[in-house]
């Protein structure tokens, strides 16, 4: 098929980078225009954007230049846009956003700004694709002739796409979750060095009250138009730590029916969804690796395992409270982001939504 033509909005930040990566020689999708503030606006590409991702510029789109944010802008660069990634800011992206959208423009947000309303599917590709369904609600409701569909929280896919396959084989009641998150999950410039060089800083705001939230939403049923949150008991303690990429997580699982371990790790290994089934181009063969040394899953070991779209898991015990215990680590601008986002895009684009 022709390749879709799509427009990163925000393209010059940490995400928006990961986004130009992912999608400068995508199999889908053709980048014809790519965003920024007004202070970058009509600057090459190259210009606008301090590279943080490797020596070299995507060649394909280094002398693009950088439009403003806004309809008017990316109409008038001469493409019909079939699909728009925003790595905008939640406080931008809560206006911008839904002008897009209202002007006909199909929008998959990484902000946090729709995620929770009613009408806005939150989506893991391979544990709700289904909630796409929310878009014709959507669209009714809003009188949208676009859409948005949102990516969540990084450290909320990273917990739901291990419990999943947990619910379905053995049922949960309660979890408790501590996080260990790297850097990069606040941005290129949002820690500053001398905060978090030799330190643990123990206060993410608004973190624990979004993995608390989304988990519920993602793992709920889609029951007629709305979705039906999961009645799971979720708390989550959250901490910013000295790493660059890659979010590590410690859980607790209250089951609601006892489970053999080894028939556990067995639930985890095989779990596979819609993307793995289309055999999309960033879907991971296996979304959840399994390891068995006492000492994995480590960042700088595993956050780039399956082109960091897969989530790794190890240390998966029983405690004497008779909780399940395990550790995930997940690549947070990867597959807790950008990637997750184009693995949305991807989907949209096979199931007729674009």
């Amino acid at each position: 098929m022709d390749k879709l033509k799509v427009v990163v909005l925000g393209a010059t930040g940490l995400v928006g980078q990961r986004f130009v990566e992912l999608l400068a020689d995508h199999p889908f999708f053709e980048i014809v225009a790519l965003t920024a503030s007004s202070k970058s606006a009509g600057k090459k590409y190259r210009e606008a954007t301090r590279w943080v991702l490797g020596p070299y510029f995507p060649e394909a789109v280094r002398d693009l230049e950088v439009l403003e944010t806004s309809p008017e802008a990316v109409r008038r660069c001469g493409y019909n846009v079939d699909l728009v990634f925003s790595a905008l800011p939640s406080e931008v992206a809560k206006e911008l956003e839904p002008a897009f959208a209202k002007e006909g423009f199909n929008v998959v947000s990484n902000a946090s700004a729709m995620r929770m309303f009613n009408d806005v599917p939150l989506v893991v590709p391979e544990i709700n694709p289904d909630h796409l369904h929310l878009i014709h609600v959507q669209r009714r409701k809003r009188g949208w002739k676009g859409l948005i569909v949102t990516n969540p929280n990084c450290s909320t896919i990273i917990l739901t796409l291990t419990l999943k396959p947990i619910v379905d084989y053995a049922g949960v009641e309660a979890v408790h979750v501590t996080t260990m998150q790297a850097v990069s999950g606040a941005g290129f410039s949002g820690v500053a060095s001398m905060a978090i060089i030799d330190n643990v800083i123990p206060f993410i705001a608004r973190e624990e009250e979004k993995i608390q939230t989304e988990s519920l939403k993602i793992l709920g049923k889609l029951v007629e138009d709305s979705v039906k949150f999961a009645d799971i008991a979720i708390s989550a303690s959250c901490n910013r730590v000295c790493v660059l990429d890659g979010h590590l997580e410690s859980v607790f699982v209250k089951l609601k029916r006892n489970a053999d371990l080894e028939e556990l790790k067995d639930a985890l290994r095989s779990f596979k969804g819609l993307p793995q089934e289309l055999k999309l181009p960033t879907a991971p063969p296996s979304p959840i690796i399994v390891r068995e040394e006492e000492d994995r899953p480590q960042p700088r070991l595993d956050r780039e395992v399956h082109k960091g779209m897969s989530v790794v898991v190890g240390r998966l015990r029983y405690g004497k409270d008779g909780w399940l215990k395990y550790m995930v680590l997940g690549n947070n601008v990867v597959r807790g982001a950008a990637g997750n986002s184009v693995l949305i895009g991807e989907l949209m684009a096979k199931r007729g939504f674009l």
